[in-house]
């Protein structure tokens, strides 16, 4: 059962990237149709390529491939088409990414209060700085974990384990914000608490399904859930 209006006692902070921090759909999009074009298959809509992100960039290229050939593309497929995404996909880096609403203040707001940021996504690290970079958002966060800094990524909570240790914090003095089922698992296998935003992606399922301890509106209203610890 989600909670409404617990506030946490923390000290760090673990954020999602793709759908709580930044808007990407956009890059992403024309990333993936951009590879489909030189596989020779139609374009897919933007919103349908929205209920597909989640779990990895292999995993959303496998999820494009299936939408456009209507079946299950094979691993040799897969392997084939990830380079061409990765590809496009860097061309293109943030070129229409946008930073959600409340983000940039509610980031500011966290470090002027001193609790430690850290910035947890299953996106590879060279994506991931890069996109923080361009946004503005790198200076808040002390460490950058992508989806291969470490042996495993998210639902696994080794990612969320590092970055309490980072901080010098117990695991339930880290609370993690983010948008999908991928964040929630992380947090209750490490032992965290989680918060999610409304905004994200979530694969096209409602957030209000997760199991999270509670929904901010935007990254602005997060402050009024915690306290430092």
């Amino acid at each position: 059962m989600i909670a409404t209006g617990q506030r946490f006692r923390v000290r760090a902070i673990a954020f999602d990237l793709d759908g709580t921090l930044l808007d990407t759909v956009h890059d992403l999009s024309i990333a993936i149709n951009a590879m489909l074009n030189r596989l020779g298959e139609a374009p897919l809509p933007k919103d349908a390529i929205r209920a597909m992100i989640g779990k990895g960039m292999a995993n959303l290229v496998r999820r494009a491939l299936a939408a456009a050939r209507g079946a299950e593309p094979s691993e040799s497929d897969e392997q084939r088409a990830l380079p061409m995404y990765e590809d496009a996909y860097e061309r293109v880096l943030g070129r229409e990414t946008t930073v959600f609403p409340g983000v940039r203040e509610g980031l500011e707001r966290l470090a002027t209060a001193g609790f430690g940021l850290a910035c947890v996504t299953n996106k590879a690290s060279r994506f991931t700085r890069p996109h923080l970079d361009k946004a503005g958002l790198a200076p808040y966060f002390s460490l950058v974990i992508g989806g291969d800094s470490l042996a495993a990524r998210k639902p696994d909570p080794a990612p969320l384990r590092h970055a309490a240790r980072h901080f010098g914090v117990s695991i339930d003095r880290l609370l993690l914000l983010g948008d999908s089922a991928n964040d929630t698992q992380a947090a209750r296998a490490a032992g965290c608490p989680v918060l999610c935003v409304p905004y994200g992606y979530n694969e096209g399922r409602p957030v209000q399904s997760l199991d999270c301890d509670g929904i901010v509106s935007s990254l602005d209203e997060l402050p009024e859930r915690i306290r430092l610890a």
